[in-house]
């Protein structure tokens, strides 16, 4: 008997009739004679809608508070779920993400898992109970108070669930049919990959891509939990994302398009972040540690760093990086507070940027990579603002305007675009 872990994103449990489709996939892999748990999302944008209330109410709301709000979304649709499985003549039991063991820090709103002890979760699948469990959510080992992962924070709920319970599978159920090269909703020849490396995937999720939420694939790969990705409104087969190539779609794929498969695995985009320039820094030892040490201490992630060559008149430098939209008003506030003692002349905060990334594991053994990127882009009209690079990924800032423009000039350069139809988005979320 095999033990299955689903999760099913916002777009599939959306309303009532998206909770009772949900409902009989679950039932029919439980039917096959597998052990089933089911990780489900708030239904819709409910969780936007919370937390448009929490800032009527309150401009900042509190941490823990805000946490207690939001848990309140995956609460509704587990429980009705379960009503529906029981409807359809099988027995069901909804957990929170506290009652499923799911163990984390103490920050409120980006808690990370420390643990997860699900007892409670196996006793239930061993009597023959399909488990459902609210994703995005966990508990506090230090104070015992509720706590969120963040969001897509229940792709990452499901991953350590089967990690925990050393399931044979972690089913992601999705509004598309699996990874594609490009975000169909972009491009809409996006192809969709059968399979994908989960280093290649690491670099997609991290560069923007909705599919999968990084955390969730990174816990994957170091628990070696393979993932299907899937789309919850058709029965077609999805991409799995392991360490290798299954057997069956390794068989399947031709000369032509493992060549290329193992050269460019897709483009990604990223509309979420913004840019930070620091004007004026002078050229000598400890003045960018400053800066990001700032940055750092304000708990802020930041992605992209360029530094400029000093101007040998002035001995002064620029110092350009990314980081999330939501962080711009709180590291530009880091950065004033330590004006003085740095001496740099001023702050740019620009948050109409966009960022696209090519990603393959074989670029770095392929010659002419980059130049093809950047005349790609060029032949798109597409300016570029700052360029970053790793072994298997190569990204730019542009403005946010030329993302479509540019995104599809990429992946139609290195051959990406497929020839059948187009790419079906069902939900039209992402997640």
């Amino acid at each position: 008997m095999s033990l299955v872990v689903q999760k099913y994103g916002g777009s599939s449990v959306a309303d009532a009739e998206g909770i009772k489709r949900v409902a009989k996939r679950i039932v029919e892999a439980k039917k096959k004679g597998n052990q089933v748990v089911a990780v489900v999302s708030a239904m819709g944008d409910s969780t936007d809608e919370l937390i448009d209330l929490a800032e009527q109410v309150s401009p900042i709301p509190a941490g823990r508070e805000l946490d207690m709000l939001l848990t309140a979304g995956e609460r509704i649709s587990m429980a009705l779920l379960a009503m529906a499985i029981k409807n359809l003549g099988h027995e069901a039991q909804s957990f929170t993400g506290s009652q499923a063991g799911v163990i984390t820090d103490s920050v409120h709103n980006k808690a990370r898992i420390i643990d997860v002890t699900p007892g409670r979760i196996r006793t239930s699948v061993d009597e023959g109970n399909i488990a459902i469990v609210a994703g995005f959510q966990g508990v506090s080992q230090d104070n015992k108070d509720i706590t969120t992962l963040g969001r897509g924070g229940s792709d990452t709920t499901a991953v350590a669930l089967a990690a925990a319970l050393d399931a044979d599978v972690c089913e992601i159920y999705t509004d598309v049919d699996g990874v594609f090269t490009a975000d169909p909703r972009v491009v809409k020849k996006a192809r969709k990959m059968d399979w994908i490396s989960f280093e290649d995937m690491l670099e997609l999720a991290a560069s923007g891509s909705k599919v999968l939420l990084h955390r969730c694939v990174e816990y994957a790969r170091r628990y070696n939990i393979p993932i299907h990705v899937r789309s919850s409104f058709s029965g077609l087969p999805g991409t799995w994302v392991s360490n290798e190539r299954p057997q069956q779609s390794a068989q399947s794929a031709q000369g032509a398009e493992q060549v290329e498969h193992a050269l460019i695995s897709g483009v990604a985009h990223d509309v979420s972040e913004a840019k930070v320039t620091v004007v004026g820094v002078p050229d000598k030892p400890g003045e960018a540690a400053s800066i990001f040490r700032a940055v750092a201490d304000a708990e802020i992630n930041i992605d992209m760093v360029v530094q400029n060559v000093s101007a040998a008149s002035t001995g002064l430098t620029d110092i350009s990086f990314t980081l999330p939209k939501a962080e711009g008003k709180k590291a530009t506030a880091a950065l004033e507070k330590i004006k003085p003692s740095v001496g740099y002349d001023s702050l740019r905060y620009d948050d109409q940027i966009a960022k696209i990334s090519l990603v393959g594991a074989g670029m770095k053994t392929n010659p002419g990579v980059t130049a093809q990127f950047f005349e790609a882009l060029s032949d798109a009209g597409v300016n570029i603002e700052l360029i970053s690079t790793s072994e298997i990924r190569i990204s730019v800032v542009t403005r946010a305007d030329d993302v479509k423009e540019a995104v599809q000039a990429v992946h139609t350069s290195f051959g990406l675009d497929s020839d059948s139809e187009e790419a079906v988005v069902y939900g039209g979320t992402g997640r």
